[in-house]
């Protein structure tokens, strides 16, 4: 999920993996926009679970999951301050939740289509995470799994390339060439599926390339990644 922001819902009724988890509560501390909407939800759901909702009026379930899965995360905004009107979906949400006519772990966006590629690999038994924190420049964490030969790479908060310039990732072979596996969009949150095999990878890295990327890398890398 590219904007941070569309997490708070699923925070507030603990529906997020240990990843997300981690990374919404480190936002936390530095977005009181979220800590407001998380506490107004968490306390709109004790509410409702001490209200008569144990017994929903028929077809509740089915009109709530309806209008849940036509929903789909917004892209990030230039301006990032969230929208105040999503805050009557998330209720909606959480009435089905607490009335037992929800899924045991809600994400709005599912529904039942299989699941990405991205969610595949972030959700695998086998899923290995290396984790480089850039200081002010951001965090960024590359997941890999085995089993389905890919990895993913998640950043917060991380800054722009320079002008001209993009942030470009590699997979590192056991030969120690360093194979291109994707160019990533100029914005701070991203979740971006690498492109090739991932299995036989021993790390990764991220290097600042021409725009459009290159066939290898022309400067140092900014970040690596142990996979081993």
């Amino acid at each position: 999920m590219n904007d941070i922001h569309l997490l708070s819902g699923a925070y507030a009724l603990d529906a997020l993996d240990d990843l997300e988890r981690a990374r919404f509560k480190d936002h936390l501390a530095q977005c009181p926009d979220c800590t407001e909407e998380v506490a107004s939800l968490r306390e709109a759901a004790a509410f409702l679970a001490e209200e008569t909702l144990m017994t929903p009026p028929p077809g509740l379930r089915t009109a709530v999951l309806t209008r849940v899965s036509q929903v789909r995360p917004l892209p990030p905004l230039a301006v990032r301050r969230r929208p105040k009107h999503r805050f009557p979906l998330l209720l909606a949400a959480a009435v089905a939740i607490i009335a037992g006519v929800g899924a045991v772990a809600w994400s709005p966006w599912t529904n039942d289509a299989a699941p990405s590629d991205a969610e595949r690999v972030l959700q695998a038994s086998d899923a290995q995470r290396a984790v480089v924190d850039l200081g002010e420049s951001g965090r960024a964490t590359v997941v890999r799994s085995v089993a389905e030969d890919k990895a993913v790479i998640v950043t917060e908060e991380m800054v722009a390339p320079p002008e001209g310039m993009v942030f470009q990732v590699w997979f590192q072979t056991p030969e120690d060439d360093m194979v291109p596996a994707g160019v990533m969009e100029p914005v701070p949150d991203q979740t971006l599926v690498l492109d090739g095999s991932a299995a036989d990878a021993v790390g990764a890295g991220i290097t600042v390339e021409p725009e459009g990327g290159s066939p290898a890398p022309t400067s140092e890398p900014i970040a690596l990644f142990d996979l081993t």
